[in-house]
């Protein structure tokens, strides 16, 4: 092995503080600075005659006057020129100060540009406390920035942090752009690798209050989504509770391997389970989509859940009536348990929490009584026995194996589904379906379901409800192009042949969903922004998945919309107390009503948790929305 040199040394020890960066190269040039005052100093004390600028001069004052010219090359102008030898040791301090200078000037400003660019990026650590954090960038950050502003609106300081593998200023511009105002929100972006510890402590996860992973483009895998959640879990932080942590998984093959890797704070989405639940309740039931976007948002009223000590000992019936302003869906047992529409002679026990639908929890009062029951506005509800219906699916995913048994669910015994569709292996996924469905009869057939030849063959008189699924196999805007053509069809179709049937279209981007429903009332499925409604209300409360679980179960109470004739009379003057006893009397529990007059309005003619007080008069094809079980 060679001997190291004493050089090697040196220079080893001066690579090792020059790689120290901007304060180690100011250093260097600071003592280059000194040493060549000192140099030059001694030697002009030592050589230079004592006449001129030197006259009457100490060594410390020609010292003083070696540093002037050095920092100051216009100083040399007035020096005397009959000393040559002090003139030329003079230019020479000036020749090597301005050397020495102009290094540190170029060191300041690339050190500087350095600066700049590191902040730039975003690696401070966010000092907020009880912050919300955002691990991800996509198109649903806007969406669920845009409800934690809406869900923070009552309190006077919040924030959001984002991280993301994403120019920081890139980001604030786009949310700028997106976001006119954040109002009492502040939002803070900053740049990190979602894998690595050390950047996610830059999001100060130990002192966050929830931490929802953003749902990526459906073409990303959802290993990242593991991965970010095993970072999470085994950071080295200083939090004794869990973490709350909100996340999707687009494949239910991985949501078994995103719990173990959430671990017992971490709530996982199954974003097939839900995307296809969502499909079939709203294909059923006409108008579903735009209230279950009214309780998955933050812009009117959501769910809530308040314990109300004076209502222990009283049953699920009488608190019905407590609230005015507020409606009751369900109870939250002390033991955790969540009841949706339980029977009616349920008693409240201590601990037990009412779910509640209210605009703001600062609004959940009880004391609005009714003065009487208008008995003469309420009807006895017809008796209907289940009938088959015939579904029609145009359009094929990888979630519609899921649809059709979910389909199986709620349709009555000897109900049919028929695909119409164009994508490999769809027929041979129904071949394996079909054995498991007990009530419905599946029948398959080849076909470009955006050929106008086609769907005028189609006899749509036969089916009750049609579903468009947007293909999976194309990339997203091409595919949200052949759903909104096919649309078109069928919209244009129904309305030349008079025909009347439930379409629910499902989209992939949410803008698509806004081109298509400017002047129709077409129920709308866009999964990606259910999702994160969703996933943003449960960061909030995390209480709340088991009543999104149940309501969205087949099993038990879901929402429906059924004819105001069930009910109440149409045309008779009442008000939504009366309401809420018809549907008691039913076993249900009435939250709102559709007129179906201002079905074209911006809000689909959906009153969801009505005044009870206020006066209502409906009209006969008006629904009420009701928690029944069927």
């Amino acid at each position: 092995m060679p001997r190291v040199t004493r050089r090697e040394r040196l220079r080893y020890w001066f690579d090792g503080t020059m790689s120290r960066g901007t304060p180690a190269l100011v250093g260097w040039l600071a003592i280059v600075l000194a040493a060549m005052v000192l140099f030059f100093g001694v030697v002009t004390w030592a050589l230079v005659p004592r006449t001129g600028a030197l006259a009457g001069k100490g060594f410390l004052e020609t010292l003083w006057i070696t540093f002037i010219r050095a920092t100051d090359p216009g100083a040399i102008g007035s020096d005397d020129t009959s000393n040559i030898l002090f003139v030329a040791l003079m230019l020479m301090v000036t020749l090597g100060g301005v050397f020495v200078f102009s290094a540190l000037v170029g060191v300041i400003a690339t050190g500087l540009d350095n600066k700049i660019t590191e902040l730039r990026k975003g690696r401070s650590r966010v000092l907020e406390n009880g912050h919300t954090i955002l691990l991800g960038w996509s198109e649903q950050v806007f969406v669920i920035l845009n409800e934690l502003i809406e869900a923070n609106e009552s309190e006077k300081r919040a924030a959001v942090a984002i991280l993301a593998d994403k120019d920081k200023v890139e980001m604030e511009d786009e949310i700028r752009e997106r976001i006119a105002d954040t109002k009492t929100t502040k939002v803070i972006c900053r740049t990190g690798n979602l894998l690595n510890p050390h950047d996610l402590d830059i999001a100060n996860p130990d002192r966050s209050r929830s931490i929802i992973i953003v749902p990526a483009s459906e073409e990303k895998s959802d290993h990242h989504v593991i991965k970010t959640l095993l970072a999470i879990a085994n950071r080295s932080g200083h939090r004794e509770k869990p973490y709350n942590v909100v996340a999707a998984v687009n494949d239910s093959l991985n949501l078994h391997a995103a719990q173990l890797a959430g671990g017992n704070g971490a709530y996982i989405v199954d974003v097939d389970d839900v995307a296809a639940r969502l499909v079939v309740q709203t294909a059923l039931q006409s108008g579903l989509s735009a209230v279950y976007t009214d309780l998955f948002d933050f812009g009117g009223d959501e769910m809530y859940m308040t314990e109300e000590p004076g209502l222990v000992g009283s049953t699920f019936s009488h608190a019905l009536f407590e609230y005015q302003t507020s409606s009751v869906l369900g109870l939250r047992l002390a033991n955790g348990r969540t009841l949706i529409n339980p029977p009616m002679n349920t008693r409240i026990s201590r601990g037990d929490e009412l779910i509640v639908i209210a605009e703001d929890d600062s609004t959940i009062r009880r004391g609005g009584k009714p003065s009487r029951v208008h008995e003469e506005a309420i009807v006895r509800p017809q008796v209907r026995g289940p009938a088959p219906r015939m579904v029609l699916i145009i359009g094929w995913n990888e979630r519609a194996g899921r649809i059709i048994e979910q389909l199986d669910s709620y349709l009555a015994p000897e109900s049919g589904v028929h695909v119409a569709a164009r994508r490999p292996g769809a027929r041979d996924e129904i071949d394996e379906i079909q054995p498991l469905l007990k009530n419905t009869t599946v029948v398959f057939a080849e076909a470009d379901t955006t050929d106008r030849g086609f769907l005028e063959r189609v006899d749509f008189s036969m089916y009750q409800h049609v579903i468009v699924l947007t293909y999976d196999h194309f990339e997203l805007q091409e595919a949200d192009s052949q759903t909104l053509v096919t649309l078109l069809h069928l919209r244009d179709l129904a309305e030349r042949r008079q025909e009347n049937y439930s379409i629910v279209t499902e989209m992939r981007d949410d803008r698509n969903r806004e081109l298509a429903q400017i002047t129709q009332t077409d129920d709308f499925i866009v999964s990606g922004k259910l999702i994160s409604l969703l996933m943003t209300q449960i960061s909030e409360n995390r209480h709340l998945s088991t009543v999104f679980t149940a309501l969205l179960d087949p099993e038990g109470s879901e929402i429906y919309l059924k004819p105001v004739e069930d009910y109440v009379w149409p045309g008779a003057r009442t008000d939504f107390y009366t309401v809420v006893e018809a549907a008691r009397r039913q076993g249900q529990v009435a939250i709102g009503y559709r007129i179906q007059a201002q079905a074209l309005e911006a809000d689909h003619g959906i009153v969801l948790n009505p005044d009870k007080r206020a006066p209502v008069r409906f009209a006969p094809g008006d629904k009420v929305i009701v928690l029944a079980e069927d």
